[in-house]
């Protein structure tokens, strides 16, 4: 049996605190009673029914995205066997519909995993934000996750991440960036959902063919969440996350990194693909070569070069308005069509 590292826990923590103690800690904290008063919270302890009741009241009548997997992925959103695709279906379907099906589903003992996912909460349910704000992100736009029991698998996200269970429970299992080599990570641009994912079963890990996640479950912590209670996961931070009732719902937040509202492409992922173009026909040698000067101007390992160059050559190293940012990049950008 895994044991797992306890992830620190708040039960109350003020907007100035998460943002100028916590985020730059790049740590993952549980905060208890994040969203404990919201209606919307209240609505899902009653009953699966009086959630149902509470999210159609702002419902207009506009489809959205949902993922089915059927009763033989076991609750899973993964590739199918062979990894030639997923084991899922995408579709479009109205709210209400979706939701008459998840309660239709409850009394099931064979059944298929659904789930909307990553819905903006204003396309979907305009006005729900009003009655179901936090005050940590007024100027971010929630993203809502609805479904049943269900399974992600170990994968990250480009940007810091708070999420909060409204219905139902989650257990999040995360790992840390530097346990990445450990966690065996698949493709790069064939993902069941956006993200790179590991290719281990958490639940029945192979350690015959990766050995070496041994070392990541060392490293892992482990946390569950009922409705109000949320979790902080930085940028980069693996996790795998599983839906253990047969409503669920979460609503989180990206506001940096691949989700900065004023973000402008290439992305971090963008840019490790172009680097893994540009030196894939490298030796190792010179790989290690080209490490030491990502670390000397990206990373800063010993000497940052804005502590000995004057401020005015500074130019890509300095500071930069978002315009700035956006001129350098649109430059590299064509010249990488030519």
């Amino acid at each position: 049996m895994t044991i797992y590292k306890t992830i620190p826990e708040y039960s109350t923590l003020s907007a100035e605190q998460f943002f100028e103690e916590i985020v730059p800690s790049q740590k993952p904290i549980v905060i208890r009673e994040f969203a404990k008063r919201w209606p919307f919270v209240a609505s899902a302890k009653k009953s699966p029914s009086d959630f149902v009741t509470y999210l159609t009241k702002f419902y207009r009548g506009k489809k959205t995205a949902m993922v089915v997997a059927p009763p033989s992925a076991n609750k899973r959103f993964y590739y199918n066997e062979e990894m030639t695709d997923i084991n899922f279906l995408h579709g479009e379907e109205r709210l209400d519909l979706f939701l008459a099906r998840l309660l239709e589903l409850i009394d099931r003992d064979v059944y298929p995993a659904i789930s909307m996912q990553s819905t903006l909460t204003s396309e979907i349910l305009p006005g729900l934000i009003n009655e179901n704000c936090s005050n940590f992100f007024s100027d971010i736009e929630p993203r809502l996750w609805i479904g049943n029991e269900g399974i992600v698998n170990t994968h990250y996200d480009g940007s810091d991440n708070v999420a909060c269970v409204i219905a139902g429970r989650r257990r999040f299992i995360l790992f840390p960036p530097e346990q990445t080599c450990h966690l065996y990570p698949g493709p790069l641009n064939f993902t069941p959902a956006g993200a790179p994912t590991s290719l281990v079963n958490i639940d029945k890990p192979d350690f015959e063919r990766y050995p070496l996640f041994k070392h990541a479950l060392a490293e892992a912590y482990s946390v569950e969440l009922g409705p109000g209670e949320a979790i902080f996961i930085p940028m980069l931070w693996w996790h795998h996350v599983e839906s253990l009732e047969k409503v669920n719902a979460l609503m989180n937040y990206w506001w940096s990194g691949s989700f900065a509202p004023k973000t402008v492409s290439p992305s971090p992922i963008d840019s490790l693909n172009l680097a893994l173009l540009a030196m894939r026909d490298l030796s190792p040698k010179q790989r290690d070569a080209w490490r030491c000067l990502f670390d000397h101007y990206l990373f800063h390992q010993e000497l940052n070069p804005k502590s000995y160059i004057p401020e005015h050559q500074q130019h890509i190293l300095g500071d930069l308005s978002v315009e700035d940012v956006r001129t350098i990049k649109d430059y590299f950008i064509t010249k990488l069509q030519r």
